[in-house]
């Protein structure tokens, strides 16, 4: 059974710092594409970032360009989110997901696999 586990959500401050964690099991972890959507109440599900496994290469959002890194342990199957500069517009519950396809998470598509969610809340 393919199932990731998000964690490292929280309330912090505007310009601070926080890491998201997606532990992922079940998955041939090198022959997938890792990546973060947040949502917000009332907004669209948004793709923030994403990581090929395979090559190494990463996407992101001008949204969240310059601030936010992905990353990923492949010893520990874990894609990790590093968001620097955080503003109250972050605020959002984020989602990993995962698709075999990479072109999915800048396609507008949604990737067949999700995490749980975890909450970013950033005040002002």
């Amino acid at each position: 059974e393919r199932q990731l586990v998000e964690s490292g959500g929280g309330l912090v401050q505007a310009g601070g710092s926080l890491r998201l964690s997606c532990a992922a099991s079940g998955f041939a972890f090198d022959d997938y594409a890792f990546g973060w959507f947040r949502q917000a109440p009332g907004k669209e599900r948004e793709a923030i970032s994403c990581i090929n496994i395979r090559d190494g290469s990463t996407y992101y959002a001008d949204s969240v360009k310059g601030r936010f890194t992905i990353s990923s342990d492949n010893a520990k199957n874990t894609v990790y989110l590093q968001m620097n500069s955080l503003k109250p517009e972050d605020t959002a519950v984020y989602y990993c997901a995962a698709d075999a396809w990479v072109q999915t998470f800048y396609s507008g598509n949604y990737p067949d696999y999700w995490g749980q969610g975890t909450q970013v809340t950033v005040s002002s």
